[in-house]
């Protein structure tokens, strides 16, 4: 005799808070300060980690600095891209932009605007851009995705 199984519906709930926020910040200060200034700010522990490395088409490789907080919490972490390398940028297109700030938040506890009005609130950064990744047509953004 042929049993037969039978099929359940299940339904999965997608929370859209758990999105990553990238926003684009514009700031004279070097890297190492505005980590700083993040961490003040946010309750965060950004940390230098190795550099994010992008291949060019001469064969050599281009750094741009990298500062992370994956520690705290599994739930929210950040990562500060620096968008220039000397004289090259990591986002062509982008060039007005300094640093590249994400946030993946799984827990909800943050929103791009009130995330973008209190990186605003900071007196050293001059603009905070939000900057949609599915919309650029760029090749290098998937070094920041990884």
């Amino acid at each position: 005799m042929k049993s037969t199984q039978k099929i359940t519906k299940v339904q999965l709930k997608v929370n859209h808070s758990d999105e990553s926020f990238w926003l684009g910040v514009v700031s004279a200060e070097p890297d190492y300060k505005l980590s700083l200034l993040l961490n003040n700010k946010f309750n965060l522990s950004l940390k230098n980690i190795s550099p994010l490395k992008v291949p060019v088409d001469n064969g050599s490789e281009l750094e741009f600095s990298r500062f992370s907080d994956h520690i705290k919490s599994p739930e929210i972490f950040c990562t500060l891209f620096s968008n220039r390398s000397g004289k090259n940028f990591l986002l062509k297109n982008l060039k007005n932009i300094d640093y590249i700030f994400q946030a993946h938040d799984l827990s909800g506890k943050y929103h791009i605007k009130s995330l973008t009005s209190s990186l605003r609130e900071i007196e050293s950064i001059t603009a905070v851009f939000t900057i949609d990744l599915k919309l650029m047509k760029e090749k290098n953004i998937k070094y920041l995705i990884q």
